[in-house]
């Protein structure tokens, strides 16, 4: 029986240690040549109802300078657009039905379109009213999700046209030690649907994968790692192995007795 804690202590201290492939992302790219090449397709976000959009419209005066004809969203008070609340309030809103209502314009539908396509609309019907007029449009409601085993779990903007699934979990922290790279969730809304897809962070196949870039909404879920399990069941595993050692050394100890 002395020998059985120590034993218990070894295999424990082994079920703790990671080893380097475990750590690594992407750890089965070819080393050889030091270069490897996967297509980029980068995925064309079509907006959908309750999304925001930011449209600025600058034309020129009769004087010969560039006005924005919506400087009640606009304008100088994009600098003050630092959260979620403001970017709503200040932000065009599509409706249920996939419209965008805007001064001069009126209601246009947008949804199913992409932020380029709905530029170039916005500019033809802007080019029917004002000479020597630019339309800006950007997309300000791609907000993602990720949560599970990273460091900071939560809800983030992205600012840019383009965002990588690596990219995601790093403004999250990066996967903690209970993480795994190799059972990553993705959770993509789309119209009427729901798309899952699952990847692993060390496999190269991931940045061929349909999720390898983020779009707006899509939630990242980290799994946790066998090690994790494992600690948390550990309080019931010790329990039941002091039990079981404990009723051992009774029963050996009556028997002796009985002798």
């Amino acid at each position: 029986m002395k020998t059985l804690l120590p034993l218990l202590a070894l295999v424990l201290l082994i079920a703790g240690c990671s080893t380097q492939k475990e750590l690594s992302y992407l750890n089965n790219l070819d080393e050889i040549g030091g270069q490897n090449q996967f297509p980029m397709e980068v995925p064309d976000y079509k907006v959908q109802p309750r999304d925001i959009i930011y449209v600025s419209v600058k034309a020129q005066t009769p004087e010969g300078t560039l006005t924005e004809m919506l400087s009640d969203r606009t304008s100088a008070n994009m600098n003050y657009i630092s959260n979620e609340g403001s970017a709503y309030m200040m932000g065009y809103s599509i409706d249920p039905q996939g419209n965008v209502t805007l001064p001069l314009l009126g209601d246009i539908p947008v949804a199913g379109m992409t932020i380029y396509g709905i530029r170039d609309l916005f500019q033809q019907k802007i080019d029917s009213l004002f000479r020597h007029a630019y339309v800006e449009v950007r997309l300000m409601s791609f907000k993602f999700t990720v949560i599970g085993e990273v460091r900071a779990p939560g809800s983030y903007v992205n600012y840019n046209d383009q965002l990588t699934v690596l990219e995601a979990i790093g403004r999250a922290g990066g996967i903690a030690e209970t993480g795994t790279k190799e059972k990553i969730l993705v959770i993509r809304p789309q119209g009427e649907q729901t798309l899952t897809y699952h990847i692993d962070l060390q496999d190269k196949s991931l940045l061929s994968s349909p999720a390898y870039f983020i779009t707006p909404n899509d939630v990242v879920i980290v799994q946790p790692n066998p090690k994790k399990v494992f600690s948390v069941n550990l309080p019931t595993i010790s329990f039941i192995l002091a039990t079981v050692t404990s009723t051992i050394s009774t029963t050996l100890l009556l028997i002796n007795y009985f002798k």
